[in-house]
């Protein structure tokens, strides 16, 4: 993130289908919509309110936009970190035009009301040498050893 970004987290629902497209030079962009609804306790009816819902137009690009296309659709309850944007244009009529929109770094589906399964590749690993400390197999605990930290 460079100096002067806004930094925004968002946990919400996709309020449709990510639509994915490609530029003239092949990179992929998702563009998708999360809604976020506050909730707050009302201690008087004694029953949770939602607020104002917020939309935020969001954009992922590359790689990341091609994993959201493939694995989040309309109703998904996402986590997402990104920046905000301000974008201007001028319209074909000459009008000068201007929005609010979250370039998005990272976004995952949310655990707390549902479960997900995770059915990707695991990232390639380095294979154990004797100089990793971590891997019991190629160093073995004898009884009275000390962790290594």
């Amino acid at each position: 993130m460079s100096f002067g970004e806004t930094p925004i987290t968002l946990v919400g629902n996709l309020t449709d289908d990510p639509e994915l497209k490609f530029t003239e030079g092949g990179a992929a962009l998702a563009k998708f919509t999360i809604a976020v609804t506050p909730r707050s306790f009302d201690r008087t009816s004694n029953q949770w309110k939602d607020g104002t819902t917020a939309f935020y137009r969001c954009a992922a690009w590359r790689a990341l936009a091609e994993h959201v296309a493939e694995s989040l659709a309309k109703g998904s309850r996402v986590v997402a970190m990104g920046r905000m944007r301000q974008h201007d244009w001028t319209t074909g009529q000459g009008e000068k035009r201007s929005m609010l929109a979250v370039e998005i770094d990272d976004i995952g589906a949310s655990v707390r009301f549902t479960t997900v399964q995770i059915n990707g590749k695991r990232p390639v690993q380095n294979s154990p040498t004797r100089d990793d400390v971590w891997n019991t197999a190629n160093n073995p605990v004898e009884p009275g050893d000390e962790p290594p930290f």
